[in-house]
């Protein structure tokens, strides 16, 4: 049996306890993660260098790891998105080129090995499928074919799923819970424009600062901060501060 025809059967597999619309992504993660020898799988969009979108994960570590790159504000799945080429990171290039995010992968999950497959055809440059691998696992153990040939079926799905239907605003996956946290950094981005009279790159500096010298992840402030836990004055110190 093919690579092809046993994702398709995992994809159809996830659907019976999952069959709302906005959690085909977390369908299709789980998917990748049950046919590529991997522990995790996760799936991204991006509306720029900064606007990373989750839109699904595996399970919990691959949803942490996420955040802990887009909370640094680097990582090789950050990386692979600019660059548009394929990345396989084992520990010691994590360590090496990501320093900050290796420091904060590894204290806070299993994770030691990160392969990310931007996406191509039809939505090339706006997403990627990330791959985690804990030990024994690592990056060798992944057939660059066959990832990229799940990264294909993936974005075939999405391009299929996000046909125009009746008046709505966008497919339903991009309200995926994950993206609908993440949207909270965007909100508090907007709150400390106003509030701090700052752009937004700086308002979003300001936040990672933050979160990285608490042991936060970039969500989880954002929210703190939309409910006035976190005054803007304390912020507003950090930068002073830095």
């Amino acid at each position: 049996m093919s690579i092809t025809e046993r994702f398709a059967i995992a994809v159809a597999a996830s659907a019976v306890d999952m069959s709302d619309p906005e959690l085909l992504p977390v369908r299709l993660a789980r998917a990748a993660a049950v046919v590529l020898p991997v522990d995790g799988a996760g799936i991204s969009l991006f509306f720029s260098t900064d606007r990373r979108l989750p839109l699904g994960a595996s399970d919990e570590v691959s949803a942490v790891a996420e955040r802990l790159q887009f909370t640094v504000g680097e990582g090789p799945c950050l990386s692979a998105h600019v660059s548009g080429q394929s990345i396989v990171a084992e520990e010691a290039d994590i360590e090496a080129s990501w320093p900050a995010f290796h420091d904060a992968l590894v204290t806070q999950t299993p994770v030691r090995g990160i392969i990310s497959m931007p996406f191509q055809d039809e939505l090339r440059g706006y997403g990627a499928l990330d791959l985690y691998l804990v030990p024994p696992h690592d990056v060798r153990t992944v057939t660059l074919y066959d990832a990229l040939t799940v990264t294909r079926e993936i974005v075939s799905l999405f391009h299929r799923s996000a046909r125009p239907a009746g008046g709505e605003d966008g497919p339903a996956w991009l309200g995926a819970p994950a993206a609908e946290r993440r949207s909270l950094v965007w909100q508090a981005m907007g709150f400390l424009n106003a509030g701090l009279d700052i752009t937004s790159e700086d308002a979003l500096a300001l936040l990672r600062s933050h979160a990285y010298g608490t042991g936060s992840d970039l969500d989880d402030l954002a929210a703190r901060v939309l409910a006035r836990e976190v005054p803007l004055e304390e912020l507003a110190y950090d930068d002073r501060s830095a």
